[in-house]
């Protein structure tokens, strides 16, 4: 069995991957102060993995930790992923390959596993990223802008009248700041990724999976008006295939 790990900015994401068994879970990361403890709930009853293949944007000092955490407790040392020129089908035409996120890399991965036709990653997390993958393998690049939780932290950041608070998002005739906030960000953040989409499909010219992941995207997909799959852990499918292939 292999350990797979996305560490993120707000939550830990992991799976337990071996044949026949996919087994995934999260958590939020500030639902414990000491992240050690955080990964004793965790795993802290599962057979020790073959390996532990893990991918972060937190931060050295949570990655830290990791490797700490699984070297005490099983003796492994864990496999930590970063964006290569070229792996497993995908080629990173990234200026500089190596400043690619390692999340985005491995769900790129993830997607090319799933198909062989272009794709479009969206990935609705703190920050959503929307990348472009060629029929041919090529990341293309990608888009980057804030996620629904940092736009609507700015809004209450940034003005006097507008404070926190949780609204309704279902309809953009919002009757309530609170849901005038809501609708607005979720609105707005799928009609700039609806934009993103049709700019690639019209550079790429070629026929286009659409892959949606991370912690808003169910939110995300319910609000737009192209055609898309849902891949809840398409960045640990990445990471499954690259464990595969160690």
């Amino acid at each position: 069995m292999n350990l797979l790990v996305d560490l993120g900015n707000s939550r830990l994401k992991w799976a337990q991957h071996a044949a026949g068994l996919w087994r995934a879970d999260a958590v939020l990361l500030d639902s414990e102060k000491n992240i050690e403890s955080l990964f004793d709930k965790a795993w802290g009853k599962i057979p020790k993995p073959q390996r532990v293949i893990a991918c972060s944007v937190s931060g050295p000092e949570r990655l830290n930790a990791l490797e700490q955490w699984t070297r005490t407790r099983w003796s492994v040392m864990p496999h930590i992923v970063r964006p290569q020129a070229q792996q497993l089908g995908v080629k990173n035409l990234y200026r500089q390959p190596e400043q690619l996120g390692a999340d985005r890399w491995a769900a790129l991965i993830g997607a090319r596993g799933l198909t062989d036709s272009a794709a479009c990653v969206v990935d609705a997390g703190t920050a959503v990223t929307v990348e472009a993958l060629s029929a041919g393998g090529e990341f293309l690049g990608g888009a980057i802008f804030p996620g629904l939780r940092l736009l609507r932290d700015s809004l209450a950041r940034g003005t006097v009248a507008i404070a926190p608070a949780e609204g309704n998002a279902a309809d953009c005739l919002a009757r309530s700041t609170a849901d005038g906030v809501a609708a607005g960000t979720l609105f707005g953040l799928a009609g700039a990724v609806e934009r993103l989409i049709d700019e690639y499909r019209r550079s790429l010219g070629e026929p286009m999976e659409v892959f949606l992941t991370g912690g808003d995207a169910p939110a995300l997909a319910t609000h737009l008006r192209v055609p898309a799959t849902l891949v809840p852990d398409l960045v640990l499918k990445g990471l499954a295939r690259i464990a595969d292939s160690l």
